[in-house]
């Protein structure tokens, strides 16, 4: 299955006319934790925002989420037109993360949440409170890959784990064969892509390996690629998908709303679709909290085996401090993710980027942890 970068004028001015049919214009205020629960559960469904606000959000990080930032940018301003908000895609997530950790950002955007010591090294910037991890954005790591005269290919879990080892270095092997029987496979060398930046995909991607294929992929999980050798390393996930796409032989990984005219390989017969990222969220995302309001998410892959579950979801952050030093940063800053958390906010990314709708249920928990940032 396909998602072009569908953030066109047309669409996105679509989406913002729901938000605008959807949305009232009011002040959100402050409120305490209690009042806040309550008060989530109606944003997430009306979104109310406060057109007055001026100012400006800088930000950045995954480049995953850049497809619905731009979305979710068009649309909030249709509403808010005195706010700008300005997203660098560029920095992936490792780097948003090291720029938001430095005071560069009001917030960082991440495929992965924030590791022990960057919760701690937080504190230079939020206070002892730290940071929350705020899960708004719902997709798939998509396989890519490029072969002449395939253009349908299943790839079993372990299969992946060897490709991407360099265990399997030819596309007719045995084991990429036996997952695709009638298929004529070329002997074709292979060549795999990787991101060469710090990224949350990668991050994402090498959870997935490790916990379940962990006897074929001995390497550890971690936001930077850790093989070398015959790796095209790329920076960004638009840089994967143009290699991969240049290539013959080439198979890569990128968040599925990045992947343009690529052609994915279905994972275990399973094919991507915003349902079956939605059915891999609800049968294996836990809560994990690092702290007061942290909603970061853990993925149990020995859940993902069903076949209407997509067996990489990607979820990804919008990272904030508790406490804001500015006062009217964390007023634009709350008011904006409010939108991007909001129902309509959702269905927003959902059109333009292809991303699944996070569930109501984890919505209306984002908005109360929201409503704390002072």
């Amino acid at each position: 299955m396909k998602f072009k970068n569908v953030a066109a004028t047309g669409a996105v001015f679509m989406a913002a006319a729901l938000a605008l049919s959807a949305c009232s214009s009011s002040s959100t205020g402050t409120a305490s934790t209690s009042a806040a629960t309550g008060a989530a559960t109606a944003a997430a469904t009306s979104a109310p925002l406060d057109a007055s606000l001026t100012g400006t959000i800088t930000a950045g990080g995954s480049s995953a989420q850049a497809n619905a930032e731009t979305a979710w940018i068009t649309a909030y301003n249709a509403q808010v037109k005195g706010v700008t908000v300005n997203y660098d895609k560029s920095q992936g997530s490792g780097g948003g993360v090291t720029n938001w950790l430095a005071g560069s950002y009001d917030f960082a955007g991440s495929d992965s949440p924030l590791k022990a010591d960057q919760q701690t090294s937080s504190q230079a910037q939020c206070g002892t409170g730290g940071a929350i991890n705020l899960p708004v954005y719902l997709d798939g790591v998509a396989i890519i890959y490029k072969l002449d005269g395939v253009t349908s290919l299943n790839l079993s879990t372990e299969t992946i784990a060897k490709i991407f080892s360099l265990a399997i270095t030819t596309w007719n092997d045995p084991a990429i064969a036996a997952d695709n029987p009638g298929v004529t496979l070329p002997a074709t060398a292979i060549t795999t892509v990787a991101r060469s930046d710090g990224s949350g995909t990668t991050q994402t991607f090498t959870n997935f390996l490790s916990e379940a294929a962990p006897t074929t992929w001995t390497y550890p999980a971690s936001n930077a690629w850790p093989i070398t050798g015959n790796v095209s390393s790329q920076k960004g996930g638009s840089g994967v998908v143009q290699a991969v796409g240049a290539g013959s032989g080439t198979i890569g990984y990128a968040d599925h709303s990045a992947i343009g005219d690529a052609t994915a390989a279905t994972i275990n017969k399973v094919e991507f679709s915003q349902d079956a990222a939605t059915a891999a969220f609800a049968a294996a995302a836990t809560t994990v909290p690092t702290g007061t309001g942290d909603l970061s998410q853990k993925i149990d892959y020995s859940k993902l085996t069903a076949a209407d579950v997509y067996p990489i979801p990607l979820v990804s952050y919008q990272i904030v401090c508790t406490t804001f030093k500015d006062a009217k940063q964390a007023e634009l800053t709350k008011s904006f993710i409010g939108f991007v958390a909001s129902s309509v906010g959702q269905q927003v990314a959902a059109k333009n980027a292809g991303s699944a709708p996070i569930p109501t249920a984890t919505l209306t928990e984002v908005l109360a942890s929201l409503a704390t940032v002072k």
